[in-house]
């Protein structure tokens, strides 16, 4: 029977790589898949993985329909086995409603891949409705870890350094990125980066550059 499945995990937990080995371990098979993605690192159309693999995909943006493209694709001849989707936190909850029926109306699996929770800890629409729906959902075992050495479990925003509770839900960034040098001219625009933080230090916005900084002095107690 085909299933709908959800690996999640924390920025930095290896999904991506995932999402191309379970692709690659399916084709070896002889097995016919499509690859789906939406606002990935590497540019519109691409899976790509922090270990520097990429595969070309199928950009999901609001208005794509998973269910229509299956089904035109099968009718025109095609062969589809299972589907990758990832960065599937992106996805509308209807999308996610989509794949379910990909999976019970045409026996196809569906592998998708995302982040739970946003840079304010609250669940992304598209992993809500995957939490609601998949027939199994794993978290990953790769664990991304804190600047204190802690298992990270929660996804920090920073703008210009300083971490962000409030604004829009989707804003371009990455884990690689560096806070720009506070020796240079300003800019318009704040720089955006993303963060993986334990559940205290999120708690506290403790990320690692204010980390550093305090480290000379005493670190106030976390009273209040």
């Amino acid at each position: 029977m085909a299933e709908l499945q959800f690996f999640t995990g924390t920025m930095d937990s290896g999904k991506s790589t995932l999402a191309l080995q379970t692709n690659h371990n399916r084709a070896a098979r002889g097995l016919v898949g499509r690859i789906f993605t939406t606002r990935d690192r590497a540019g519109t159309s691409t899976l790509s993985s922090r270990l520097g693999l990429a595969h070309e995909a199928v950009e999901v943006d609001p208005d794509f329909h998973f269910w229509r493209y299956v089904v035109d694709a099968l009718t025109a001849g095609a062969r589809i086995d299972y589907l990758i989707c990832d960065e599937a936190q992106f996805y509308s909850r209807d999308q996610i409603d989509q794949l379910a029926k990909v999976v019970d109306e045409l026996q196809i699996d569906v592998f998708t891949f995302g982040i739970l929770t946003d840079f304010r800890s609250e669940l992304f629409p598209g992993s809500a409705r995957l939490v609601e729906l998949a027939d199994r959902m794993h978290v990953l075992q790769v664990e991304a870890l804190c600047w204190c050495g802690k298992r990270a479990t929660h996804n920090a925003r920073t703008e210009n350094g300083e971490m962000v509770v409030e604004g829009e839900v989707i804003v371009v960034g990455d884990v690689d990125d560096l806070a720009p040098d506070p020796t240079e001219a300003p800019v318009d625009d704040a720089h955006v980066a993303y963060e993986v933080l334990c559940r205290q230090h999120h708690r506290r916005r403790m990320t690692a550059a204010r980390a550093k900084a305090v480290s000379l002095g005493a670190e106030p107690l976390p009273f209040g």
